[in-house]
Order: structure tokens, then sequence, then C-alpha cells
């Protein structure tokens, strides 16, 4: 967005062009041809922030039509457009207005402006043009110098004046202050045209954002023109409403599902088929609309400049397939509550009740030949064989004959290949109408009689005959909500669009889970989508006894899955929470080649113990984590595990504390030589009774052998010692004999010092003689351990 101009500068440059003294007469420009609105017929809206739209009318000889858009809508159009001209005429051209940048058209002119220039920034910018300056008959003419700002005190505050200098025709310099009064005219013809043409770039960077797309249409007569395109747009939300039956009522949990749409291209929509899709499919933006300018390098005579284009891989379609429809009596109105088994082979494979429309639907089957019965209490049993074919949904509908259930008939239902692995589905839509109402200053309120309260009853018969305006289908990894009427929404309206509504299976139950960091529960709904419908993600509002009591987030839910569903805290019960590890446990010992192999595990016991204070029995579904490694032991199995929480049901009767035990165990082990086995190690075996006698008399035998070898390698050690101190003592006593000098003390110390020698190297002989002897011990004892470990099994 670009700053605005200031409004005394504006006023300044209206001043300047209304006193322009050389205007071009403009040149006659012929009256463009009449364009007419090429009308929207098909509009499929996707959670990726994009729409896919069809524009259909009829088009006389040549002709042009135009859509309207934003800039940022224009560029997902000039990716994706297509335009067919499908009664023997072309498309000869496709064209839209300019839109370059501001920066980019201003740097186009001659004037050394940018979008927010001062006045003395704009005369300076004038510098050297001829101008007149004055005001009544004062006036002087000649071309412009400079601009100053000078300050003067006026009735004694200081203020900043801008004098313009001008040197006129004779060369004379002349100051006149730019003060309340004076008038600045430019005499230059061509820069009188530059100015106007700055300021025509500016007034047009405050228009409005319209791109309009005009498309020529060639040929003779009256003929379709098609166009397709994506364009940007806001994404469609999702909303359910979960109507919960009071207590005593049998009905099922009622499950509505709506959707928020929003117009928000140039024109209206009136009465389009509209689509919507719950998936995102890869989209980007990209500004191709605007035109592009790369800063090019300069090098001498290039020999080539290439650029490699990119190119993807198709989408792989799905191996499976589906089977739907409606069931009808003979009135053709939509039969619910009907029990369709669908059964391959002679045996059931999947079962669901058709909603409030009569309508069903199996998906994700593998290709082959099916069978399905069709039972609900006042009808004969309906039976029909169908062949699912990869990739298409088998469109099966079935009219119920009156009678009892014991009865049975087979039926040849009308059926109708619906492929999923396709972008265009072939399905013919049917149903009610739904069109946005108009705003409150186009017609006068309506006025209403005055009514009494409804009953509960009329509510509930109500929830349960509304109908959803979508059929819903599978596209491949998508899915596709398709309204049964054309639907009109106004040009800057939205609309709340109803998509499903089925009964639901759905059990009320309290939900606690450790990361909310609190005693206190949830209050949540266990559903199973029995729809046979993909689900999309969304905000969900819970209605029971005819009240609000919750809302809350879901994420996708698949045909069949099952989720749970919180949306208020339970205020009448607590739960607490106490865990000990336990010591670690040797649950296994096995030897082989040596090496003993030590298996252990951790165990962990977790104690959940909740208080229910209300009046009322409670389910309580405690979510505990999975962690890596561990796993569940004990006789506590979950109700369900997903692929981070295992979920465990408990019961609690009114105003009881009633406990869950869950224990976990993590497996372990240690692996050691034989050889280098301790005592301890041992010792922590046999009192873990992790050995059998037969394996603790083996390993005894084992240390005991070890004991020896350690004692012979320790006397071997000790005579090695004692040589080796001799000899630095002999060492000692020949350094004492050099010293002597022959006198008779000398000669007697030195018969001494001769003996000491003579029993020194006697001593060392013996030692000598016992270190062979520990040598042979100490490898016979080495070899009696290696067999006896060897032995060990």
């Amino acid at each position: 967005m670009h700053t605005p101009l200031t409004r005394p500068f504006l006023s300044f440059l209206a001043v300047i062009v209304a006193a322009l003294t050389v205007v071009r007469p403009q040149a006659q420009t012929p009256s463009p041809q009449a364009t007419d609105a090429l009308p929207v017929r098909r509009v499929v809206l996707y959670k990726s922030g994009v729409g896919y739209f069809e524009h259909v009318g009829r088009v006389r000889g040549n002709q042009n039509v135009t859509i309207d858009f934003t800039s940022g809508q224009l560029d997902d159009v000039l990716k994706s457009i297509t335009a067919l001209d499908l009664t023997g005429g072309r498309v000869s051209s496709v064209q839209y207005n300019t839109n370059e940048s501001l920066e980019r058209r201003l740097g186009a002119l001659s004037l050394p402006l940018d979008g927010r220039p001062s006045r003395m920034q704009f005369l300076s910018a004038l510098r050297g043009a001829r101008i007149e300056v004055g005001s009544g008959a004062a006036r002087v003419t000649g071309r412009l110098l400079s601009v100053d700002s000078q300050t003067r005190t006026i009735n004694g505050a200081a203020t900043s004046v801008e004098i313009v200098s001008v040197v006129s025709d004779a060369g004379e310099m002349q100051t006149i202050a730019l003060e309340p009064g004076v008038n600045v005219r430019i005499l230059d013809r061509n820069l009188s045209e530059e100015v106007s043409k700055y300021l025509s770039v500016m007034a047009s960077s405050r228009e409005r954002d319209v791109r309009r797309l005009a498309i020529a249409a060639s040929g003779t007569g009256d003929r379709d023109l098609f166009v397709s395109y994506v364009s940007e747009v806001p994404v469609w939300k999702s909303t359910y409403r979960l109507v919960v039956p009071d207590a005593g009522d049998t009905r099922k949990p009622l499950l509505q599902g709506w959707a928020i749409v929003d117009n928000t291209i140039g024109e209206d929509w009136s009465n389009v088929q509209l689509s919507l899709v719950a998936g995102a499919p890869q989209a980007f933006i990209q500004a191709i609309s605007r035109p592009y300018y790369v800063t090019r390098p300069v090098v001498p005579l290039p020999d080539r400049f290439l650029l490699n284009p990119q190119t993807h891989g198709s989408a792989v379609n799905t191996d499976e397939g589906g089977i739907g429809g409606t069931v009808t009596d003979r009135n053709q109105g939509g039969i619910p509550g009907v029990t369709v088994a669908l059964s391959q082979n002679g045996r059931v494979v999947n079962r669901l009740v058709t909603g409030a429309s009569g309508q069903y639907q199996f998906a994700g089957l593998t290709p082959g030949a099916y069978e399905m019965s069709f039972s609900i209490q006042g009808f004969k049993t309906a039976r029909t064989a169908i062949a699912v074919q990869q990739g298409a949904v088998a469109i099966t509908n079935i009219q119920m004959e009156v009678g009892q259930v014991t009865e049975t008939v087979s039926v040849s239902g009308g059926t109708e290949i619906m492929r999923t692995d396709s972008p265009t589905v072939t399905q013919t839509m049917s149903g009610g109408f739904i069109q946005t109402l108009p705003r409150s200053d186009r017609l006068p309120p309506p006025a209403y009689a005055a009514a009494p309260p409804p009953s509960a009853a009329a509510v509930k018969q109500a929830r349960q005959s509304q109908m959803s305006d979508a059929d819903a289908a599978a596209l491949g990894d998508l899915f596709e909500y398709k309204m049964k009427e054309p639907i009109t929404i106004r040009r800057g309206q939205s609309a709340l669009v109803p998509i499903l509504s089925s009964d639901i299976t759905a059990e009320k139950v309290s939900l606690w889970n450790p990361r909310m960091d609190s005693r206190r529960a949830l209050r949540a709904f266990w559903i199973t989508n029995s729809t046979g419908l993909t689900l999309d993600g969304g905000s969900f509002s819970i209605v029971e006894g005819q009240a609000f009591a919750g809302e809350g987030l879901m994420d996708p839910i698949k045909a069949g899955e099952k989720r749970l569903l919180s949306y208020a805290v339970d205020l009448g019960l607590t739960l607490d929470t106490t865990n000990e590890l336990s010591p670690t446990r040797v649950t296994k010992v096995t030897v082989a080649k040596g090496i003993l192999t030590q298996s252990y595990e951790h165990r962990r016991r977790w104690t959940f113990t909740a208080r229910n204070q209300d009046s009322e029995r409670k389910t309580l579904i405690i979510e505990h984590p999975k962690l890596d490694g561990w796993s569940l032991v004990g006789d506590t199995k979950p109700a369900e595990s997903s692929a981070e929480w295992h979920r465990f049901r408990l019961v609690i009767e009114p105003k009881t504390t009633t406990s869950l035990v869950v224990e976990e165990m993590n497996p372990g082990g240690t692996v050691v030589r034989l050889a280098d086995i301790s005592d301890q190690q041992i010792e922590f075996l046999i009192k873990e009774r992790a050995l059998t006698t037969e394996l603790m008399a083996t390993l005894r035998d084992v240390q005991a052998k070890k004991a020896e070898v350690a004692r012979l390698t320790t006397e071997q050690t000790k005579r090695r010692g004692e040589i080796d101190q001799i000899a630095r003592d002999q060492e000692r006593v020949r350094e004492n004999m050099k010293s002597l000098k022959g006198s008779a003390e000398e000669k007697q110390l030195l018969q001494r010092y001769v003996r000491q020698l003579d029993e020194q190297e006697n001593k060392i002989d013996q030692l000598r003689g016992e270190m062979r002897a520990l040598a042979a011990q100490l490898e016979k004892a080495r070899d009696d351990l290696t067999a006896a470990i060897e032995a060990v099994r």
C-alpha cells in the first residue's frame, strides 16, 4: 500500500495544474466494443485456499466477455485458465489491464519524484524549467534556479519560508518567498505534460484493485463459451452440531454438519453448482500478472542461455472402490434406519444404517463381486448383487416393498458408476435450494407474525427430519460434498450450507489425560463415524437436553473410525494417580560359547483412583501414554490404543471410589564373558534364583579354577618381585666394593660383601626354580579354566 500525499501538497499541485498554460488537445479515442460478463455456473472450493470456477454463457458473432478479479486472483487465473468456444468458433485473445508497480511507473517519467514528495522536492525537480512566479500584477518570469528554506521572524515567532530563485531572460536573478497568495506557473509545455502524467499515476495508485480479464470470441451466430480457472478464495470451514436425545429416548444422537462459504470474487454466484472438497491440493502464489524485469548481466557475446524445464510425475490413482445410494419406498421417499449388510463369498464384511434421507455408502472396498441386504421393520428384506470396480463408486438405489421382514425379494437397483479417480464427477444433484438473504439496505425487513414458543417434541422432530443439501463422495485421497441444488451467494456475502444430517453412534464418557495437569476429567462423546462419509475437521457444539452443553474441535474422521470428542469439564469426577518402580528382576540366564547372557526387566505400576461424586454411573476413559520399550503386562487391557495412548475404560458407580491398576514392563539384558564374571555377579544371580542347580555348580567350578589361576599368578608375581629386590641389593654392594682401598678393615668388609653376594646368588637360583614350577602350574590351571568354561552349557 502506498502512502497518500499530504493535503497541503495536493492543494499546491491543483494550483499548478490549473495554471498550466499549455494543454495538448486530447485525441478522440473510439468507444470500446461492448462487452458482457460471463456468469459463473460451477464452483469447487478446496481447503488449500483456492477454488475451481466454471463460466458458461452464450455469445453472438465477434463478442468480448469480461470477468473481474483482484491482482492476487488474476495471478492464479493466468496459471490455470481454459477458454473454449464450444460451437465452432474460437477464442482469439485473452487480455487484461497491466498493473506495474508504482515505483516502476514513476521511474518511467522524466520527473525525479517518489510517491510522497514535499513542495520543496517537487520544485527542485523542476529546476531549469521556465516558470512564472508571483501574485496579482507582480509576477516574475524566467528559469527556476533553486529552492531554499529560510527562517524568518514573523510576529515574534520563527517561521520557515521557502525561497524560489528565478533567473530572467535578461540574466537577472530574483528571489521570491512562497507566501500565501503566491502562485507558480509552469510555462514549459513538455514539462507540464509530465506533471499531468505524474498526477495521473498517483491517482491510479488509489483506485480499487480491479483487474478485468477480457476474452475475445470470434465466430458467427449464437455459440456457447466455456471458461474455467483456479482462483484464490477463502478456505471453507466445517462446523458440526451433535444433538443428544433426552434420557429415555432410544434414538441415536443426530450429527448435523454445516459449511461456511464466502464469495469474495468480483461477481455474484447465481444458481451455481457448488462442491466443497475436504482436501488441500498443492497450491502456490506466483505474481505473473505483473510485468517482471530482471537485472541482466552484461557479458560479451554469450554462446547460449539454457533454461532447464521442471516436470512433476502424475498422480497415482486409487485401487479401491465403493458402493453408495439411497433406499426409498414406492413413493420415492427416503427410508432412514435401514440396516445395510455387505457380504462377499457368503461372509458379512461390513454393516451400516441409512441416514435421515435414506442414504448409505461403503468406501475403501477392494474390486470384486459383493451381495447386499436391506432390512427394516415393516418392509420386506431386499437383496441385490453388485460388482465393485477399481477407482469407482457404484451408485445403487434400492426401492423396498411393504411387508414382513421375514419375506425376501431380490432387486436389481439401477447402478451408475461414478469414477473417483477422475477430476469430474457425473452424478446428477437433486434436493433443496439455498440462497443467501439480501442485505438489509436493499430490502425492508420482513414482518413476522407472533407465535408461541415451539414444543420440545416439535424441535426434536424438525431436527430429525432435517436433510443435508449435499451429496458426499470420495475423490481419491480427497472427499467431496456436492450441493444437490444450485446455490446463490451474492458478491461479498457468505452462506451457511448444510452438508450432513445423519444418526451417529456415540457413547457419553468422561476423559482424563495426564497432559491436562489436573485432577478433573473432561466430558466427552466417544463417537463412531457410522455415517459412511468422511467428516472434515472443524468445530462442533453439543446440544443436550434442549440446551447448549459445550463445544470443541475435531480432526478429520474417516468412515468407520472411532474418535473421542471432549467438550466440557466434568465437575463431578476427580482422579488421583500414583506410580512405583519395582526393583530390577532377572528373568533368564543363558550361556553359550563362554558368554553369559542375562535378561532382566524393569516393572512399573500405575494406580488410578477415581471418585464419582454425582448421582449417576459414569464411564471414565483414562489415556495412558505409550512409551518406547515399555509394554503392558497383567490382566488390565486397554479398550483401544492409538499411536500415542492406551485408553482404559473404568466404570464408576454413583458416590463411590474405584481404582484401576496398570502395570508396564521394560525388558533389557547384559552380556558378560565367563572368564570375567565376578563372585558378586554370581551371588546376585543366585539370589535372584535365575540359575539352575547344574549351571550354579558349573559356575562355582569356574570360579574355583579362576581363583587358582589368580593364586598362581600372585605367587609368580611375588617371586619376580623378590628377584628384582635382590638384583637391586647386589648392585648396591658392588658399588660399595669399588670404593674400598685395601686396608685391613676394608679387607674384612670386602669378604663380608663376597659372602653376601654368594648367598644372594643361591637365593636367586632357588627363586628362578620356583618361577619355572609356578609357570608350569599356571599354564595347567589356565587350561583347566578354559576347559571348565567350554563345558558350561
